[in-house]
């Protein structure tokens, strides 16, 4: 799958990840590959990305979306908090 996460001030993350985990609206969910497409509000929370070396990413967002379409992923964000 590949990941980007764009900041209205920056692109923050690109690349292939493994899964994904965000806090959505309704509670935190995983994404993996071959997920069905979604766009999704997040809330505050805690972001996971698992990175195809084996590598995890980890920090905190205040809001935003997610769009999944055909293992391409998409997380926008207004603010990203490292851990």
């Amino acid at each position: 799958m590949e990941l980007v996460v764009l900041t209205p001030e920056k692109e923050y993350f690109k690349g292939e990840i493994v899964s994904l985990t965000v806090p959505g609206v309704s509670g935190e969910f995983e994404v993996l590959k071959d997920h069905a497409p979604l766009v999704s509000a997040l809330t505050a929370g805690e972001v996971k990305i698992k990175k195809k070396d084996g590598d995890i990413l980890k920090f905190n967002v205040n809001q935003g979306f997610l769009e999944v379409i055909n293992n391409d992923l998409a997380l926008l964000v207004k603010k990203i908090e490292d851990k």
